[in-house]
């Protein structure tokens, strides 16, 4: 509970944008593994194109964003300095 009270927080050291990029990236990488399961399994899973390319555009946007602000950022500090 700590960690979402902090996480919703304005003064926090948790970059939000990577988080929710971690998190659609391990989303994707349990519907991969359970594709597998039941591939194995004879049992086919259909997941809609749609959302398995929302995910692909959410880990893909995040970790942009994030990382575009830490070279933003960089470029701020070495400015000032």
């Amino acid at each position: 509970m700590k960690f979402f009270k902090e996480l919703v927080s304005d003064d926090n050291d948790i970059n939000e944008k990577s988080f929710v990029g971690v998190i659609s990236f391990f989303m994707m990488v349990l519907a991969f593994f359970v594709d597998i399961v039941t591939g194995i399994w004879g049992v086919k899973l259909v997941v809609e194109e749609f959302i398995f390319n929302g995910f692909l555009m959410l880990t893909s946007v995040a970790f942009g964003i994030a990382t575009a602000g830490k070279i933003f950022n960089k470029n701020k500090k070495q400015e000032n300095e």
